[in-house]
């Protein structure tokens, strides 16, 4: 089915990430393979590989043969090897091709000129394995990243390709979306189909993977059954730079006495194409100052509605922000917060990361010499320093995620918002932000964490938020009930 003989491959231009060395490996039909590994151990490039963006669209130089159903990948045209190989990219968007769901899941359907009766069949399969209904006859840019998610592998499944090529599939989904994901990839596998999945949260992979193929520095370290992978202890697991399932407890810091809270009265906010639909519904809620707040909830449950609002980004909303007795216009919020974004590439805009930092440090106080003095510390503390001289959209995902969060801390904002900002991250980068979270909260900063992902709120939140069509349905401090909601939770 898939086979790759002595394959070296280095980028034309070495920005483009790390190369391959010397990969020997064939994948069976219907063998779910994940691929592992620390961020730039080459997963993506492989992953290119088999769907043939290297060498049709990536530029190299390769040598060895790779073979995809039978046919040899650089000597096939992408237009031969797409009905056999789908591929679900990290970023949702960058595969989007029109501007409504319902359109984007035919899209690929249409283009290779499938007839219109397949398509509808193919069309209503589709939306009833991935649970789609809520989605239909939306706008794509008024989805949660989650959402987009979803849509993005409905559009490759409605194809019906031989060979599923996934790059970090759950980093932008909620735990039911992981859960439907996990039935849609077991539903693949009853099919035949083979699924390779690139992805640093590997928990709900242990139930659907047969092999787990660990990576570094772009060759292949281990190459093990799930089972063999189970028996590994944590230690050994965190050492490799791997994940591994979140352990809840409840922090022992209280906040109730608080006096410099921030009181959110009567909020609401509606998208234009949505008028009668409250995207968030607020009656009052106060939040403590100095506190690491994890918000969580499923996928379009108001949560990045909740952050552009108050940080001033979303102009019309409705009800009143007060702090310490102030209530708070948009444009005061403005300088009061900054966020990281979901899809960070809307806020990169530099020629290079170092000059990412000091843009965001244009208003301090600090001379030039101690603002990159100050940008060069924070850049080490998030392993990019030898990334400084970058341009940043040359960055792999998890480096561009890195890059905001540094943008984040060097700012000096009073509150820090973060919008998923370990959905590309390995298991040391994850520690070290959650290091920086701690420095930030020494000195005061207030800062929100918006999430899927159990780990981070393990390592640093003290405070729990939880979203649910548009409302806050809980609010505490991460005491033992909070933390027992937050396991259920995540619970897969």
């Amino acid at each position: 089915m898939l086979k790759l003989e002595n394959v070296s491959f280095s980028y034309a231009d070495s920005d483009e990430g790390v190369g391959l060395r010397n990969i020997s490996i064939t994948i069976p039909q219907g063998q779910v393979v994940l691929l592992c590994g620390e961020s730039g151990c080459g997963k993506t490039t492989l992953t290119r590989l088999i769907n043939g963006l290297i060498p049709h669209f990536f530029e190299g130089s390769l040598t060895g043969k790779v073979t995809v159903c039978g046919k040899d990948v650089a000597g096939s045209q992408l237009y031969e090897l797409s009905p056999l190989v789908g591929s679900v990219f990290q970023n949702p968007k960058s595969q989007f091709y029109t501007v409504d769901t319902d359109s984007e899941i035919v899209f690929g359907c249409e283009n290779i000129g499938m007839p219109k009766e397949q398509i509808q069949k193919n069309l209503d399969e589709t939306i009833n394995n991935l649970n789609l209904y809520r989605l239909l006859n939306r706008s794509l840019f008024e989805l949660s990243g989650g959402e987009k998610q979803k849509i993005a592998c409905a559009s490759v499944s409605a194809l019906h390709p031989k060979i599923f090529v996934m790059d970090e599939p759950s980093s932008n989904l909620d735990y039911k979306g992981i859960r439907e994901l996990m039935n849609v990839i077991a539903g693949w596998k009853r099919d035949g189909c083979t699924v390779i999945i690139a992805e640093h949260r590997l928990e709900w992979l242990k139930t659907l993977a047969d092999r787990v193929i660990y990576m570094s520095d772009g060759q292949i370290s281990s190459d093990m059954s799930m089972g063999e992978f189970e028996g590994k202890t944590e230690e050994e697991l965190h050492a490799m730079g791997l994940r591994t399932e979140p352990h809840f407890s409840p922090v022992s810091k209280s906040w109730e006495n608080n006096e410099d809270k921030f009181i959110f009265r009567n909020i609401t906010f509606s998208y234009k194409k949505s008028r009668d639909r409250k995207a968030l519904d607020i009656d009052t809620l106060k939040l403590p100052s100095g506190s690491v707040v994890g918000i969580v909830g499923e996928n379009g449950a108001g949560k990045s509605t909740f952050a552009g609002c108050l940080c001033g980004l979303e102009k019309h909303m409705g009800g009143n922000i007060l702090y310490k007795g102030n209530n708070l216009a948009s444009k005061d919020r403005i300088k009061l917060c900054y966020m990281v974004m979901q899809n960070v590439n809307y806020q990169l805009f530099t020629e290079s990361v170092l000059d990412e930092l000091m843009l965001s440090m244009e208003k301090s106080k600090l001379d030039e010499t101690e603002k990159r003095a100050k940008a060069e510390e924070i850049l080490n503390k998030l392993d990019l320093l030898g990334y400084k001289d970058r341009h940043p959209m040359s960055l792999s995902g998890g480096q561009k995620q890195r890059v905001s969060i540094a943008c984040a801390l060097a700012s000096d904002k009073e509150i820090l918002v973060y919008d998923e900002p370990t959905s590309g991250l390995d298991y040391r980068h994850m520690i070290d932000f959650a290091a920086l979270i701690k420095d930030m909260q020494q000195i005061g900063k207030t800062q929100l964490i918006i999430t899927h992902d159990p780990e981070i709120i393990c390592q640093c939140c003290d405070n729990l938020m939880f979203f649910e069509n548009g409302k806050v349905l809980w609010h505490k401090a991460a005491d033992a009930d909070a933390v027992a909601m937050m396991h259920n939770f995540f619970a897969l």
